[in-house]
């Protein structure tokens, strides 16, 4: 009999205790999930945040035109980017406008950034790939793209606020346009379909002395690419596009007039740089004017060279 109760009595305790373990585990359970619950409310919110971020901030760029004297340039950018950057980023584009997204030509002008990816990296974090759309009249009525650039934004949460705090443009792309890339020098050149089946002629500039004992005599060299239109041919020649390419101590070395290139009395003229050269336009280059200088001036406003690391 004794031992019948003890037995009893221990598979009481036993149950008990079983049933004080599930309730424990069930309780834990129902915490996590509702925890888990709380955090993907919480993702999709913050989602949502970044998502209107971005978009109101795509909608601003055709206002900011990058062409303009840069104390209006400054002045745009703070008006109409200052609610949507970090004022690190905001001084960092108002100290170096040609860094920052906006307008470069009156057409096509940017429409929207078009969202790709919406990377969470951090509770504080988001990472958003996309393209800024550009279009002209054509595209505003009928649809479509006149042209588009990759874009990567860094957005962080700032108190109760996300903002972007880093942004990094990729290659300026026109439709229906083809890009010639040097990787040996690090930088692509966007050029209109029509040159498809273009050429590039490898050459040289030559810099002379300026003053001094060398005066009059070549003291620094360095290589030219020029890129050349399918339909040149020697009998009918069509204008190239030269670029001129500069170590970064070459360039400096010219900014200071310790030498000069050619009988022009102006340098040649910027059109972007790396960590490791400059790339520049021959002063004078179109001075014969030759059949399709008119075409290359209207590529080289367009900014079609992208600098790489």
């Amino acid at each position: 009999m004794k031992k019948t109760f003890l037995f009893a009595l221990t598979m009481l305790l036993s149950v008990s205790l079983f049933g004080c373990t599930s309730l424990r585990n069930n309780a834990q359970l129902n915490k996590e999930g509702q925890s888990q619950e709380t955090q993907q409310q919480t993702d999709a919110s913050d989602e949502a945040a970044v998502t209107s971020l971005v978009e109101d901030f795509g909608s601003k760029l055709q206002t900011v035109s990058l062409l303009a004297p840069k104390d209006i340039v400054n002045k745009s950018i703070q008006e109409n980017y200052g609610g949507f950057v970090t004022p690190a980023l905001l001084a960092e584009w108002q100290s170096d406008p040609q860094n920052a997204p906006g307008r470069l030509t009156s057409s096509p002008w940017p429409d929207h950034i078009k969202i790709e990816t919406i990377k969470k990296l951090s509770e504080y974090e988001y990472e958003v790939e996309g393209e800024i759309i550009e279009i002209t009249s054509t595209e505003k009525v009928n649809g479509g793209v006149a042209a588009q650039r990759q874009i990567t934004l860094k957005i962080k949460k700032t108190g109760e606020r996300w903002l972007i705090d880093a942004a990094t443009l990729g290659v300026y792309e026109e439709a229906n346009s083809i890009v010639y890339r040097n990787t040996h020098y690090g930088f692509d050149f966007s050029l209109p379909e029509s040159w498809k089946g273009y050429s590039i002629v490898a050459g040289k500039w030559e810099g002379n002395a300026f003053k001094g004992p060398q005066s009059g005599k070549i003291i620094e060299t360095g290589p030219m690419i020029s890129i050349r239109h399918p339909d040149w041919t020697s009998q009918n020649p069509r204008q190239d596009i030269p670029i001129m390419i500069f170590t970064l101590a070459q360039w400096n070395m010219l900014q200071q007039d310790e030498f000069h290139i050619g009988a022009a009395p102006i340098n040649p003229s910027e059109l972007g740089r790396n960590t490791s050269y400059v790339f520049a336009l021959p002063a004078r280059y179109n001075y014969a004017f030759p059949p399709g200088y008119e075409e290359v001036e209207n590529i080289l406003k367009s900014n079609p060279l992208q600098a790489n690391e």
